[in-house]
Parts: structure tokens; sequence; C-alpha cells
């Protein structure tokens, strides 16, 4: 009788593979879970508004008010595509009224901001070069995607232009198919 008591007898929990195969899920994910919270903690970049409770009150507001002062301005800006990081290169900006004459401000400001490090952001005065045209010239520290914007303030009031640009860590041509099969540089 002991050799069947022996045979009926249950496997403790612990030295099952479906327990020890689930443990292991559940402190993978764990780990997983707890090397991102480390990791989110210590990169952050700091890209909170300090004040954003205030500003999301007013949000609402403040985008009335801007519609209804709104002169109708049509706003372009001109950023070369041949952007290269460390290489200082001319931004324009153009800004015409709704009758197509250039339209003057009180002034210009060109500002940088890098989505994924608030340290490297950066602000410039822009050159009034004629009525309703501005000039800057910028040089981005750093290779990847900026988030560029127009301040333009007239009567009291700003009045913003944006525009996402890519800056590359070298001049980027493109290879265009010679005579012979062979690629070449692309022609400016």
């Amino acid at each position: 009788m002991t050799a069947s008591r022996a045979q009926t007898r249950p496997i403790p929990a612990w030295k099952s593979p479906w327990v020890i195969g689930w443990v292991t899920l559940v402190l993978v994910v764990l780990i997983v879970n707890l090397t991102l919270v480390v990791l989110g903690i210590s990169t952050n970049p700091g890209l909170v508004i300090e004040n954003f409770y205030d500003r999301g009150q007013n949000y609402e507001k403040n985008w009335a008010s801007k519609q209804a002062h709104d002169p109708g301005w049509v706003m372009q800006a001109d950023v070369p595509r041949d952007l290269v990081v460390g290489e200082p290169k001319a931004i324009r900006f153009f800004l015409v009224d709704k009758a197509g004459r250039p339209a003057a401000v009180e002034e210009a400001h060109f500002y940088a901001y890098r989505p994924s490090d608030s340290q490297q952001d950066f602000d410039l005065p822009m050159i009034e070069e004629g009525p309703g045209h501005y000039r800057v010239d910028v040089s981005f520290p750093l290779v990847g995607a900026w988030d560029t914007l127009v301040a333009v303030r007239y009567g009291g009031e700003e009045f913003t232009h944006g525009r996402r640009v890519q800056v590359p860590a070298v001049a980027t041509r493109l290879a265009v198919p010679a005579v012979n099969g062979e690629f070449s540089p692309a022609r400016q």
C-alpha cells in the first residue's frame, strides 16, 4: 500500500512548471516596468509648463481674444532645406496684410524649441530687411526635430507662426542616375 500512496501524492505548487512559468512571467514584467520607471525619471527632459493649470483654465478665453484681434495677416517662413548642424543659415519671414501689402510690426523674434530637451531651446531677434521682410541667421546645435516659432508684436498683441524642421548631421543631396547607370550627386 505504500507504493500506491506515493503515486497519488500531489506535487507541491512551487515545483509545478505552470506555477514557475507564471511567477517568472510576473517577475519579468515587474522588472521591465521598474526599469522603465527608473529610466523615465533619470532622463526626464523637464518639458513641463510651470503654471499649466492656470494656462489651461484661461485657454479658451485667450483663444477667443486672439481671434477677435486677428489682423488677417498672411505669414510665411522661408526655411532652407539644406540645414546642417553647426552651420548658420538664414531663415526669412514674410508678412503681408489682407490687401497683400507688406505689414510692418514693432518686433519680430525667432524661437527654436527642442521637443526632446528643453535645455537646448534658444531664441534670437529677427532683423528687418524691409517692410514685412525679416531675417535671422540660425545655427542649430543638435541633429533632429526642432519646433520653430516666429512671434511678431503689433499694437501690444503677439501673433505667431510655427513650423517643425528637421536638422540632419550633414547636408543630404539627392542621387540621380548618370548616363552610364552609376549614381552621381544631383545638381542644384
